[in-house]
């Protein structure tokens, strides 16, 4: 619940920003971003009370969205009725397609001019709405703009405190002009959103729809707004299973593929040179520790790469330490190793299989990939 003062508070701030947004260079007026509706598309598959939380989170924004769009992606615990409970729009799906698919029935069924993609494991500030009206208005060349998590992870447990807080300093630490997307958090203009088809339902599980659609976001030129000051609460409880198995299955394997398939790495967000060079000392690392019964010098060489690993990623480590101590800090290191160890392992795996199938007689196209988004941009079903 949100006290009177706090939210009378928050409407007049909504209703000045709304009413009179002016240039920061030059102090000139430009179109009041009331103008711009926005609707947010929510897909959910048992949402649970982490749905309610998010639910809850968005009645409050002020202003509020103009539609709140739930799409129910064969759902078994009625997340699709606590929505109904909120006054959502919704949409329900017989069967559980994924987020991607979800994402895409919600926005053609929208009819603002704006999309909110929101997760159903997060909650929006208050003036989340205000946010971003406020900087399409200003800026009436940009497609789309998205934020980040907080340093304020919901979960207690170490794991989900280390990779939320990651991911929060990876995306405070990246580039504003961004060359990606995010849908946990990711706002569009409608029309540019289904212009290019939306996000590819190739996808049936979370993984890099967003990512894949940031690619095709830039290669069509259009401007992509990392928001550093938009941050939402991730309600998620990780352990080591789903950390896992969501790193590697579900981002680090086909992200590879997508990184071959664009022939691109951008020294951007994880793909930085420090991270890239970090996955190679990790690997090194290995090698090193494995020849040290017949190789005098492996110590030697391993304590070498050990100061050089955490040298490249000291200011992350300062940043944990920061956050939640000196303890918290140390038992982060040989996670984040880890997690260059399985994405090394992942690009590899990804190499390999791209070869193999440039081998094949079936792929009888140069260049060709298979199951991949048509020429126009457009998602396939």
């Amino acid at each position: 619940m949100i006290e009177g003062n706090e939210k009378e508070g928050a409407e007049r701030l909504a209703a000045d920003t709304l009413g009179d947004v002016r240039d920061s260079a030059s102090g000139c007026a430009v179109p009041a971003p009331t103008k711009l509706s926005l609707a947010v598309v929510i897909p959910v598959y048992n949402g649970g009370e982490n749905f309610r939380r998010c639910l809850t989170s968005l009645a409050a924004a002020v202003p509020p969205p103009q539609e709140i769009i739930v799409v129910a992606d064969g759902d078994t615990d009625d997340s699709w009725r606590l929505a109904l409970e909120f006054g959502a729009q919704v949409v329900k799906l017989a069967t559980r397609g994924g987020p991607a698919q979800a994402r895409n029935v919600g926005a053609r069924a929208a009819q603002s001019e704006l999309l909110l993609f929101v997760d159903a494991d997060i909650t929006v500030p208050i003036d989340i709405v205000s946010q971003i009206v406020t900087v399409f208005a200003r800026e009436p060349e940009l497609s789309a703009l998205f934020g980040s998590y907080d340093d304020e992870p919901a979960a207690p447990n170490f794991l989900s405190q280390y990779k939320n807080l990651f991911h929060h300093y990876v995306h405070q630490t990246a580039r504003a002009d961004a060359g990606t997307f995010w849908g946990a958090c990711g706002a569009i203009r409608r029309e540019v959103f289904l212009t290019l088809g939306g996000f590819y339902e190739k996808y049936r599980r979370p993984s890099i729809e967003d990512i894949e659609f940031g690619y095709r976001l830039r290669q069509a030129g259009k401007q992509i707004r990392l928001c550093k000051t938009l941050q939402v609460k991730h309600l998620k409880h990780w352990g080591i299973v789903s950390l896992l198995k969501t790193d590697f299955y579900y981002r680090a394997l086909p992200w590879t593929e997508l990184i071959l398939r664009e022939r691109r790495v951008p020294n951007d967000l994880n793909l930085q040179l420090s991270s890239r060079l970090s996955a190679g000392l990790t690997y090194g690392l290995l090698v090193a520790g494995v020849s040290g019964g017949w190789w005098p010098g492996a110590f030697v060489a391993a304590g070498m790469i050990v100061f050089l690993l955490l040298a490249l990623n000291a200011p992350l480590y300062r940043f944990f330490w920061r956050k939640r101590g000196l303890w918290f800090a140390v038992r982060t290191v040989p996670w984040h190793w880890l997690y260059y160890f399985y994405s090394g392992l992942a690009f590899a795996i990804g190499v390999v299989f791209a070869m193999c199938r440039s081998q094949s007689p079936l792929n009888t196209k140069a260049g060709a990939v298979v199951g991949g988004p048509s020429s126009s941009g457009k998602y396939l079903r």
